[in-house]
């Protein structure tokens, strides 16, 4: 089934990183208003992972959907790491995203991209979130360390294991669509040339953004449009830093960074546009996308994100975007005629 169909109209969800105390401790009650507005401006569409917290975005969320009928909404987990009873004294390498989660459980966290570890850790999200299914999943950062021997590891032993077992459960109607959770678009290129065990879509982080689509726009995104795979866009806010942050690709952006994000605030000044509209709106304007899901960790942000979806933003300030060459020549943007 394709995601798009799953997703239907749901073009705005709800990335579910934050729920797991990303960057900061986040009390209880605040975690849950903030589920709690996004469904009230109507999100329908929640993604979370094990790896948020170590389990606790997923716990967090369960919580907060429990008052809803599972019909009502669509939900999307990862799998390619258990967490552990076991607490872990050390700080964890989570690659690139070592000390994001440094707020949250301090379970142990192992990969596991077997076809064993995808029913274990189905279960386990499952048990996590109070619920009786998982509308799809996503394999979980497979290409964390693509120039290194790791992500050969990580991508062949999926291939073997992961992939095999979601194409299976999706066959047997346990899980309704599978793909890639990654920030790298190499390895979606390499999957959705399989000849077998192909995913149904992906989830790709922080590669088609304002700040970084060149690779995307002229690899992947025509290629998954030609093969009809569904493209969910994740952190469309580049980590934080076109949202008020200071942090890109998980860390303190580097001074090129800064100096291109306040070239794109100088134009969204210059023509009345508010940053979070020009990022998300020109995430959704690529006939690939399906749905972004921005996070978000305070009920206000939610509300910037839907007040910014529907800012009707004048064809100038694209026109200008592309003369600085911000976004590239070829980039769809929107069209409100």
């Amino acid at each position: 089934m394709r995601i798009r169909e799953l997703v239907k109209n749901i073009r705005l969800g709800f990335g579910c990183g934050p729920l797991g105390n990303m960057y900061r401790n986040i009390p209880d009650d605040e975690a849950l208003a903030t589920v709690e507005t996004a469904w009230q401006l109507g999100t329908r569409y929640f993604d979370t992972a094990p790896l948020y917290g170590a389990g606790l975005s997923e716990m967090r969320l369960g919580k907060a959907l429990a008052k809803h009928k599972r019909d009502e909404y669509v939900l999307s987990t990862k799998v390619g790491r258990i967490i552990l009873d076991e607490i872990d004294p050390n700080a964890r390498d989570l690659g690139e995203k070592s000390g994001l989660f440094e707020h949250g459980r301090h379970n142990r966290i192992v990969h596991d991209y077997s076809a064993d570890g995808v029913r274990r850790s189905i279960d386990e999200s499952l048990k996590r979130l109070g619920v009786d299914r998982i509308d799809f999943i996503w394999v979980h950062d497979i290409a964390r360390d693509f120039f290194g021997d790791e992500w050969i590891t990580y991508f062949d032993t999926a291939r073997k294991g992961a992939f095999v077992a979601l194409t299976k459960l999706r066959n047997e109607g346990v899980i309704k669509a599978w793909g890639l959770g990654v920030n790298r678009v190499e390895a979606c290129e390499t999957a959705i040339d399989l000849d077998e065990n192909r995913p149904d879509g992906f989830l790709l982080a922080g590669r088609y953004t304002l700040l970084d689509h060149d690779v995307a726009l002229q690899r992947l995104m025509p290629m998954a449009a030609e093969k009809k795979v569904d493209m969910v866009i994740g952190g469309p806010y580049s980590s934080g830093i076109l949202a008020g942050g200071q942090t890109f690709e998980y860390k303190k952006a580097s001074p090129e960074i800064l100096a291109k994000v306040e070239r794109v605030k100088a134009i969204c000044m210059r023509h009345g546009v508010p940053v979070k509209a020009a990022a998300l709106q020109f995430v959704l304007a690529n006939p690939a996308t399906a749905a972004v899901i921005p996070g978000a960790s305070k009920p206000e942000r939610v509300r910037e994100d839907y007040a910014a979806m529907e800012f009707k933003i004048p064809g100038g300030f694209w026109d200008e975007m592309r003369k600085q060459k911000l976004i590239a020549a070829g980039a769809p943007v929107p069209n409100y005629q």
